[in-house]
């Protein structure tokens, strides 16, 4: 028995995720082969009824065609008539259509009947005419046309369709009547027969038809197979594997972006395993102090619990600060991490320097050339520069020059801080900014190396970036965002609030 298993979304519906087999409903390939059975066999058969339709009228309208030659030849005769055995012109009804059917020589499935006072007197030579004139039905149709005229179309057992046509002849002295009789049944014979040889032609193309789309179908749907079978066997330890990509057409595309889609998730994973195994290597130092001193801890010594509950509380804020780093680290990956608005650069580096000052005794100084307003999350920018100010008090010397500026180079605008610290190595220029990332060149260093990775993560959510340079002495370290301005001169304009490219980030949950 099969079992299911499902999830209950936020709105209250439930969602099979397990349990499901494709096998029990029809697949895609035999929906394929299915449309173009019923497809195919529609239109040949619709085809085969144009045919026996067209087919048909082009009999009755070739009958037609030879009813009125013969009747068209019989009224020339009638005014050009010449008895051969008199030489005079003929005016006796009955010896016109007498000399009429010996000088015309009808098609093979036509009968020409001579009928003198209502009975047949002379008749042209066809193997099916006693029969035909013996058959009741026949007589009949017959009698009520032969001094009118007209046609009559007739159904008799064993010679088929007949059409009958009367064509009564009459001179001062006499009259007469020609019969003209068309089997039907040789033509219709020979259509049938037309007909049963395209149906078994039709009924062989209609099998190579679905033979030809259910093998094409396949082929056409093997990525999609591929695809599934990979889906089915990727799973958190293991998303390298890929398709196959084959051709240029729509599920060629469809399976690079997948490919493209599975190569973010691998990313995605591989920077949460890295991000979960440096928290745990982080965490791991200071749990391990905690846990060594609780069990040398002598409750019975008052000074011995004082001394380690202030070194515990120490430890305890430290992870803390750890752990808020990591959460705000997180939640940079997140489309609301910002709330970009109008700000004052000018301003907002005086605010930084004010709130700056406080974290050591350095001379702090703002230079600027950007005016007018930039479209910044000013929190969080200041949260960075702060970070960068931080970063150049630890660095720096009691009283020494710590520069904060801004300027805007080509379409960006840049905040930067300079100390005349020791500056960085070339070499590890890149790594301070990465997590848990410390400088060769710092031993002395306490911190957990993830300062400037916020503030790389800061720039990088307002689509801009982070680095540091040169600065003899010292080094400034640089962040640099879109230039989106507006003068105070111009409130109306339209503001435009830089959203950076989401193919090659790697979202985080907090």
């Amino acid at each position: 028995m099969t079992t299911t298993s499902a999830t209950t979304t936020a709105a209250g519906a439930t969602m099979t995720t397990e349990g499901a087999r494709p096998g029990h409903a029809l697949t895609v390939r035999t929906r394929i082969t299915a449309t173009v059975a019923v497809l195919g066999a529609l239109a040949l058969s619709v085809a085969g009824v144009l045919v026996y339709l067209l087919e048909s009228g082009r009999i009755d309208e070739r009958v037609n065609d030879r009813i009125t030659q013969e009747v068209a030849e019989l009224r020339v005769f009638e005014e050009t008539s010449v008895d051969p055995d008199t030489g005079r012109r003929i005016s006796d009804a009955d010896r016109l259509i007498e000399v009429f059917l010996t000088r015309n020589v009808p098609d093979e499935d036509e009968l020409l009947v001579h009928y003198a006072a209502g009975k047949p007197a002379f008749r042209s030579p066809h193997e099916d005419a006693e029969e035909l004139l013996a058959a009741p039905a026949y007589r009949q149709a017959v009698a009520g046309i032969l001094e009118r005229g007209g046609n009559v179309e007739v159904d008799i057992s064993g010679l088929g369709e007949v059409w009958v046509t009367t064509v009564p002849v009459v001179d001062t002295r006499s009259s007469g009547s020609m019969a003209i009789v068309h089997f039907l049944d040789s033509d219709r014979a020979e259509l049938s027969s037309t007909m049963r040889t395209y149906a078994v032609v039709a009924g062989i193309a209609l099998i190579l038809m679905i033979a030809v789309a259910a093998v094409y179908s396949g082929r056409l749907l093997a990525p999609l197979r591929v695809l599934r079978s990979t889906a089915q066997e990727i799973n958190a330890t293991d998303l390298s594997r890929r398709i196959p990509v084959r051709g240029q057409d729509d599920i060629a595309a469809l399976t690079s972006t997948v490919n493209a889609m599975l190569d973010r998730l691998e990313a995605g994973f591989a920077t949460q395993r890295e991000f979960l195994d440096d928290a745990g290597h982080e965490l791991k130092t200071p749990l391990t102090i905690l846990r060594g001193h609780l069990e040398l801890l002598d409750p019975a010594d008052a000074a011995e619990v004082d001394e380690t509950r202030v070194l515990l509380l120490d430890e305890v804020d430290r992870m803390s600060r750890l752990v808020e780093d990591l959460i705000l680290l997180a939640k940079s990956e997140r489309p609301d991490f910002l709330a970009p608005a109008p700000t004052d650069v000018a301003t907002l580096l005086e605010s930084v320097r004010a709130k700056a000052s406080a974290l050591g005794d350095r001379d702090w100084v703002t230079e600027t050339d950007a005016a007018g307003e930039a479209v910044v999350d000013e929190q969080r920018i200041t949260q960075a520069v702060l970070q960068l100010a931080a970063n150049a008090v630890k660095h720096s010397e009691d009283g020494s020059r710590i520069v904060l500026g801004a300027w805007v180079r080509g379409n960006e605008l840049q905040l930067w801080v300079r100390d005349r610290g020791a500056g960085v190595p070339e070499l590890d220029r890149q790594r301070v900014f990465e997590r848990f990332g410390r400088s060769t060149g710092s031993p002395d260093d306490d911190g957990f190396g993830l300062g400037l990775s916020i503030v790389r993560a800061i720039a990088e959510a307002h689509g801009g970036r982070a680095w540091v340079e040169d600065a003899v002495p010292g080094a400034r370290f640089v962040i640099a965002v879109p230039w989106v301005r507006r003068d105070a001169s111009d409130a109306e304009q339209t503001l435009i609030i830089p959203v950076p490219e989401s193919e090659d980030r790697t979202w985080l949950g907090s």
